[in-house]
């Protein structure tokens, strides 16, 4: 039982990680360009980028556009580790909390804690690479620098920067994963009392990409002014802005940037670029569970396939 339980997990760990893999590689431009607007802090007057689509034709403008691309080789990195540590993280605590508790079900208090839990742990995993991927974003087109290179410009604990916010994150994928887990059951009612129960029903590719898109919408929204502070304190410094006047340590701490932004942009600027955010992250949310709905059950196969040839074989050297 517990080595099917920990096949379960690792199903869905991988099917996971490699939706987020290819979700993040196709969506990546438009990721650069969300950072980048995000983590600029200047008045209207003096702002570089007035809009999403200003940070695309500067790009085009300077020839740069394939360093839209830049920090593509850390972010998938940091994004399959971060997915796969998550989803193995979350379906192995869910089921560890259904066998102790004798429970059939897990209700949402308990489902927003496990995946808090499972969110926790991925976050100081994966964080210096989360810092790496952010600094390489908003570096200037065409000047980024490789991963090791870009982590040894500071300490280690410049390499955690963000780390308090991201755990504070850790509630943005436990509400959608809730929301998601709790839509998907109700959908899946009807059609598991009509099938014939000799296959677990799974999502349409439709139905997946439309509850991941609203589930994703909603913690997105309740969580935003925490996830724009936590690209500005990540974020690369600007040349000039170097050369002129270098930018004091507590600016990149969470009362400086709160300041930073209550001071020239006033209280909508907490949620500059949201619309950006909710177009990058609902596609790329919408995507991910959507291929990892249609690998999980072949990739349960496989690893069962997997299991079934290794006793196999250790049968057969054990006669011999």
């Amino acid at each position: 039982m517990g080595v099917d339980l920990d096949l379960e997990s690792i199903s869905e760990a991988t099917s996971g990680a490699i939706g987020s893999l290819l979700s993040t590689t196709i969506l990546y431009p438009l990721d650069t360009c969300k950072t980048r607007y995000q983590a600029e802090v200047r008045g209207n007057d003096q702002a570089r980028y007035k809009n999403l689509s200003d940070v695309f034709w500067e790009a085009i403008s300077t020839r740069q556009v394939l360093s839209l691309y830049q920090g593509l080789e850390t972010k998938n990195l940091q994004s399959f580790i971060a997915q796969f540590v998550y989803f193995y993280g979350y379906s192995y605590f869910k089921r560890l909390y259904l066998e102790t508790s004798g429970s059939k079900s897990i209700g949402t208090r308990a489902n927003l804690i496990l995946a808090a839990a499972a969110g926790a742990c991925t976050a100081i995993v994966t964080q210096p690479l989360d810092t790496a991927s952010s600094r390489m974003q908003t570096s200037a087109f065409g000047k980024s620098k490789g991963l090791l290179k870009t982590l040894a410009e500071g300490t280690w604990i410049d390499a955690f920067d963000g780390l308090g916010i991201s755990l504070l994150l850790t509630a943005n994928p436990a509400i959608q994963y809730t929301v998601f887990d709790q839509l998907k059951q109700r959908l899946l009612e009807g059609k598991n009392k009509t099938g014939n129960g000799s296959s677990p029903v799974a999502l349409s590719a439709f139905a997946a990409f439309a509850l991941g898109a609203v589930s994703k919408t909603v913690a997105t929204v309740l969580t935003y002014p925490a996830i724009r502070c936590k690209v500005m304190i990540q974020a690369a410094e600007d040349d000039n802005e170097k050369t002129k006047n270098a930018r004091p340590k507590s600016s990149k701490t969470i009362p400086g940037v709160l300041c930073a932004i209550w001071k020239k942009e006033g209280i909508l600027g907490f949620f500059k670029g949201l619309h950006a955010q909710i177009l990058k992250t609902v596609l790329s949310s919408a995507l991910l569970l959507m291929i990892k709905e249609k690998l999980s059950a072949a990739t349960w196969v496989l690893l069962l396939s997997i299991r079934r040839y290794l006793l196999l074989t250790r049968g057969r050297l054990k006669d011999a």
